[in-house]
C-alpha cells in the first residue's frame, strides 16, 4: 500500500458526515479521508459525500470510519486495503452511535430510499 495522501497524524474532522450534519442528514455508513480528516457519508448513503470530497480536493485514499473495520480505499487505483498505517483517534464514530445514523435523523423507510 503507497502511504502518498495518508497524514496519520491528522485526526477526523467529527463523529458525522460533515456535510450531513450541517443539513440535518443522514448517512449508512461513514468513511474518513487519511490526508485531511474530512469524515463522510459512503456512497450507499444518500449524500455520498466521501466521494464528492475527493472528486473536490483529489484526496486519493479513504479508511472506513465503521467500528471493527480497517480497510482503506485508493479511488486513483481502485485498490482496496485490508489494513494500512494507524491513523489518529478515534478511528471510528462512537460504538453508540447507530449505522445508518445519526439517530433521531434516519427515516423509517431508510432502506428504502437506498435502492
Amino acid at each position: 500500500m503507497t502511504t502518498d495522501g495518508i497524514d496519520p497524524g491528522v485526526p477526523p474532522s467529527g463523529a458525522g458526515c460533515a456535510e450531513c450534519d450541517q443539513v440535518d442528514g443522514w448517512w449508512f455508513h461513514l468513511r474518513r479521508c487519511t490526508q485531511c480528516g474530512h469524515v463522510g457519508c459512503c456512497d450507499d448513503s444518500p449524500g455520498k459525500h466521501a466521494t464528492a470530497h475527493h472528486r473536490t480536493t483529489g484526496h486519493p485514499i479513504i479508511r472506513s470510519f465503521e467500528p471493527g473495520e480497517r480497510w482503506f480505499w485508493n479511488f486513483k487505483t481502485s485498490e482496496l486495503y485490508e489494513s494500512g498505517p494507524e491513523l489518529a483517534p478515534p478511528v471510528a464514530h462512537p460504538v453508540d452511535q447507530p449505522s445508518p445514523g445519526p439517530a433521531g435523523r434516519v427515516p423509517a423507510n431508510w432502506a428504502e430510499t437506498l435502492r
